[in-house]
Formats: structure tokens, C-alpha cells, sequence
């Protein structure tokens, strides 16, 4: 069996590995010139986070999600699984007890546990809440040992070419994200710009978010000094990377470690996150194409549920993966 997937985000890898795997002779193509160039994944956090997401998320991407770090890191180098570390200043401590609610899976830490886990935070919080679970990744690092373990399996991936502009061999499945807006009317943009810092005045063993009424901030370390810092919402089609944006993550970031002051400042970016209108993914065939899209925030959390239900999809026509349209259910089930 042949399959085309167009995409090779952390999606459309994702999907060209579960594809694989099963046996199934797969090509990745992918429009830009390199792997992940035009990917919003290449941008990303990085955060198995499920626990922690459920602050804003809704069911599915907490129960889905919990599935993500084993996966990754029965595929992947270097998953790190040292949980994640939310505090917030004292002024902001309503947040915090905000933030509680609406999550599970947490305990609650003082200033002197707080300073054990992260001893370059000691004297800076007095409360936060420690998710034990949790786990992150270098999502650069990610993709391309899933670009390797395909081609190691038998796939192909061909870079600089638009898939839907050339014959598909065998079924499609469409990963584009926002590029596949024409296909998907409903998909909208949600813009998301990041900031990587590089600092040898702070160690920090884990993610950390600081939770704020207005800008929630997410740092991640990725070694050798570097810290991943993310990341703004906007509700926007353009690709700017804006001076308010970089100041909001920079302030933000001042407040966790007045240290990042000095930081050098080694890459900004911006990218369209795809997003449905409940910001939940779909799974809905169009033909011989089925496409997966809507990963919004989630991309590395809900790549491998999604990869795994989109392969059942392509190899059992009877299958009806949980995430697919409300319409599509009902046209199989009949």
C-alpha cells in the first residue's frame, strides 16, 4: 500500500511514521526547502505538558496527551522527563490558585521546595505548583530524528515540492496546517511569536511557566545555555514578529530571573498556529484525502494520538477515529 502525505511539520511526521510502522510504503512531501522551514512545529515549545494545558484545554487534549512522552520517547533522543514548574509572583498568587483549579495532577511546593528543584529560583517564589509527569523535548531535534527513523523504515521524504500540485501516489494524507486553509474553510490562524535566549547566568532543570493575569510565559531549557521562551496568542493572519510581542516575553521572563536582562538574544520568530473554532483537532476525509489538522497549541502533545488514529483511518475504511467530524461519523456509521 502506498501513501502520500503532504506536510512534514511535527503532524505530517508524526502520521508518515505510523504509516511506516504498519508496513505501508510512505512519501513525505514537503514544499519547503528544508525540513521544517515552513512548520509553526519548528517553533514550538516543545512541552509534553498535558496536566498543565488543561488550565485553558479541553478534555480530549489532557486524556490524548498522556499518551505523547512515552511515544516520543520510544522514537526520539533526548525526552526529558522532569516534570514542569509553575509559579507565580506573590502579587499574581491568585493566578496560581487559579491556575490549581483548573488542573490535576499536581502538589503544591513552598519557597524551600521550590528552591530544591530549581535552585537558581531560591528566594523568588513562595508557592508553586510541581507537575511530576510532565516531560519536554528539543522540538528541532524531534523532527529530524523522525525524518531519519521514516527514511530508515523504507520512506521517502521529498523536500521543495508542493504535493498538492503534483499526482499523489497511492491515498493522501494532508498535514499542512494553515496551508491547507483552502481545503479546510473553517481552520482559522492563531499567531504565536517565541524568543530564544542564551544565558549562562541561569540553570534551570525543567519548564517553567509563570502564571500572570495577562501574559502567561513558558520558558524552556534546551542546554548549552539556550532557553526557549514563549509564547504570545494572537488572533492574527500576519507573520511579524513585533516589538510589543518580544517586549511582552522578554518582561515576562525578567519577572522569572531578573538574569534574562542580560541574556543574548539568539533568534525571534513568529508563525500561524491552525486552529478550528473549539481550537480541538480534526480528522475528516475529502475523497481519497484525509486530512489532520487543528492542532492549534498541541502539535508535539497530540502529534502521536492523532498519528495513530489517522493510520487506522488510511488502513481500516470502517474505522472511525474519535477526533473525526460529527458529520464524517455519521456518513460511516450509515
Amino acid at each position: 500500500m502506498r501513501v502520500t502525505v503532504i506536510g512534514a511539520g511535527v503532524t505530517g511526521l508524526a502520521v508518515a511514521n505510523a504509516l511506516a510502522e504498519r508496513g505501508v510504503a510512505v512519501t513525505l512531501v514537503e514544499r519547503s526547502q528544508t525540513l521544517g522551514g515552513d512548520a509553526a512545529s519548528w517553533l514550538a515549545g516543545g512541552m509534553l505538558a498535558p496536566f498543565c494545558e488543561g488550565e485553558t484545554a479541553e478534555e480530549p487534549v489532557v486524556r490524548l496527551g498522556q499518551r505523547a512522552a512515552e511515544w516520543w520517547e520510544s522514537r526520539v533522543p533526548d525526552v526529558v522527563r522532569h516534570g514542569t514548574l509553575v509559579v507565580a509572583p506573590a502579587r499574581d498568587a491568585a493566578e496560581l490558585r487559579r491556575f490549581a483549579e483548573r488542573t490535576m495532577r499536581h502538589v503544591w511546593l513552598d519557597e524551600t521546595e521550590i528552591a530544591a528543584l530549581e535552585p537558581d529560583l531560591a528566594g523568588r517564589f513562595r508557592r508553586g505548583l510541581f507537575f511530576t509527569e510532565e516531560a519536554h523535548l528539543d522540538p528541532r531535534q524531534a523532527l529530524a530524528a523522525l525524518a531519519e527513523r521514516l527514511c530508515s523504515r523504507g520512506g521517502e521524504v521529498v523536500l521543495g515540492l508542493d504535493g498538492t500540485d503534483h499526482p499523489p501516489r497511492g491515498s493522501v494524507v494532508d498535514c499542512r496546517g494553515f496551508g491547507a486553509r483552502n481545503a479546510l474553510p473553517d481552520l482559522r490562524p492563531v499567531k504565536g511569536e517565541m524568543v530564544l535566549l542564551r544565558t549562562r547566568d541561569v540553570a534551570l532543570a525543567r519548564p517553567v511557566r509563570l502564571a500572570h493575569p495577562r501574559t502567561p510565559l513558558y520558558v524552556v531549557p534546551r542546554g548549552d545555555g539556550l532557553f526557549m521562551v514563549g509564547a504570545t496568542m494572537v488572533e492574527a493572519a500576519d507573520w511579524r514578529v513585533t516589538a510589543r510581542g518580544v517586549a511582552s516575553l522578554l518582561n515576562a521572563a525578567y519577572a522569572l530571573h531578573p538574569a534574562f536582562a542580560e541574556a543574548e538574544v539568539v533568534e525571534t520568530g513568529a508563525h500561524l498556529r491552525p486552529a478550528f473554532p473549539d481550537n480541538l483537532p480534526r480528522l475528516r476525509r475529502h475523497g481519497r484525502t484525509l486530512h489532520v489538522n487543528g492542532v492549534f497549541r498541541h502539535g508535539f502533545l497530540l502529534a502521536p494520538a492523532l498519528a495513530e488514529m489517522a493510520a487506522r483511518a488510511v488502513l481500516d475504511p470502517n474505522f472511525v477515529p474519535e477526533m473525526m467530524d460529527e458529520d464524517h461519523r455519521e456518513r460511516a456509521s450509515a
